[in-house]
């Protein structure tokens, strides 16, 4: 197989070329598969005929000449909130036991028509109310690294199959970071575009407000080309990086550097020298109201999600796991007030991160405060004190889906014990595309993932 077929963006080439086949590829994630998920655990359903049929269909429509676009025949999974016809989507819950797809999700519609392969639906945190993936029923997600210490979550499973070599990309959910937090622990590129830009329509939701669905991949090209196919247009222009001389990014202090484990801090601080020496004018800049943003975030998210809840919470209260059980019912005692205040507390932020655009091409942070932690422990220690690991791993990512400005994580580093750090890119408004341009020409002074 060609040596450069790790990413999407080499394999579709030789796809194309026919230099190799959809159906060897997939095979090859297949066989991966049944040699890593026992210790893993990342899929909670692997469908193995369809792909078999998707990849065979694949090859002979490129041998005809029909060739869809650098997604035909690549091998996906899904996190499974997501439905995919004819089969189940079990939100990693038992609340949903005997549920069954009966269409496609919009966004899944959207890459069948691009021609993906199907590759299974990814283990998550339980009807993704979490960041370490070990709230499932279907038992934690182990991090490919270290199997002693989570993925993140609730996108747990996807992550862990991207960078355990399972499939291309995986497609995520991000309601407080679900995306980003996984992709920052795993040193994955993990993209949330723009609120409601790509539809949700089809997936278990958790928060109407905040839901965001989106790629985790192995680079910025990666992320763009699945995000074209999400967002239903047709794949981008070969785009190439610009200089980065002259940009002008904010760097977010104060609040979003205040607690950062050694090792992320100094990870993060070599990066912005990294970009200083490119050429880029680093500025450094703060969120008026960032000490609300934890408390505005809860009060809407555990309202949202109660609601959502309300039927099963009375009559299959039991089928949750506990965790997961208990921050529903706490949605269930918040006052009416408290979310309308919560509500005009996010027209504040949301005002504050525009201004950040004014004058700037792009907000720069860390994503994710500590490096991935141990399965099991209810708290991590950041500095001088312990921190729940529920808020710490929140901490620099919940802010996005606020405001819904479009975010993307890439990895800038590794600890001592060889885990991704990652650092985030922020986006005005709601222009993606111009984020991911940003992110193409920096991505080569982040330094390399798991691909390079």
């Amino acid at each position: 197989m060609p040596a450069d077929t790790r990413t999407i963006t080499g394999l579709a080439r030789a796809l194309m070329t026919r230099e190799v086949t959809a159906e060897a590829v997939t095979a090859q994630c297949l066989d991966r598969i049944a040699e890593r998920n026992p210790s893993v655990n990342a899929f909670i359903a692997v469908l193995v005929d369809q792909a078999r049929a998707q990849a065979r269909d694949a090859d002979r429509e490129i041998a005809a000449g029909r060739y869809r676009g650098p997604l035909h025949g690549v091998p996906i999974s899904f996190k499974d909130l997501i439905d995919v016809r004819g089969t189940p989507t079990t939100a990693a819950s038992k609340v949903r036991e005997g549920h069954v797809a009966d269409a496609d999700a919009t966004l899944v519609a959207r890459l069948r028509e691009a021609g993906a392969v199907f590759i299974g639906k990814t283990n998550l945190h339980e009807f993704a109310f979490g960041t370490t993936n070990e709230e499932s029923a279907f038992g934690p997600v182990h991090h490919p690294l270290d199997p002693t210490r989570s993925p993140g979550g609730s996108s747990g499973g996807s992550a862990a199959s991207v960078l355990d070599g399972m499939c291309y990309a995986s497609i995520g959910t991000d309601t407080g970071g679900s995306i980003r937090i996984p992709s920052a622990a795993c040193g994955l590129v993990g993209l949330k575009p723009a609120l409601g830009e790509i539809p949700t329509a089809g997936i278990v939701p958790l928060s109407g407000t905040m839901d965001h669905a989106g790629p985790l991949c192995l680079s910025v090209d990666d992320a763009e080309i699945v995000y074209d196919a999400l967002r239903g247009a047709g794949p981008s222009p070969t785009r190439k990086a610009s200089a980065p001389r002259g940009l002008k990014i904010g760097v977010l202090r104060g609040y979003f550097t205040a607690l950062l484990d050694p090792q992320v801090a100094s990870a993060f601080e070599s990066l912005c020298d990294r970009l200083r020496d490119a050429g880029v004018i680093l500025e450094d800049l703060d969120v008026p109201h960032a000490s609300d943003i934890a408390a505005v975030y809860l009060h809407i998210v555990l309202v949202e999600a109660a609601a959502l809840h309300a039927r099963t919470l009375e009559n299959r209260a039991a089928d949750y796991t506990p965790p997961v059980h208990l921050r529903l019912e706490m949605g269930r005692y918040i006052l009416g007030e408290d979310y309308a205040r919560a509500l005009r507390g996010r027209d504040v932020l949301r005002c504050e991160v525009d201004a950040l655009f004014a004058s700037h091409d792009g907000v720069l942070l860390p994503s994710l405060a500590v490096p991935a932690t141990t399965l099991g422990a209810a708290t991590v220690r950041v500095g001088t004190s312990e921190e729940p690991v529920r808020n710490i791993t929140l901490r620099l990512t919940q802010l996005f889906n606020l405001t819904g400005h479009p975010a993307i994580t890439m990895p800038c580093g590794k600890t001592i014990e060889g885990l991704p750090i990652g650092a985030q890119l922020v986006g005005p408004g709601n222009d993606t595309p111009a984020l991911l341009q940003l992110a193409r020409t920096l991505e080569p002074y982040f330094g390399p993932g798991i691909s390079g």
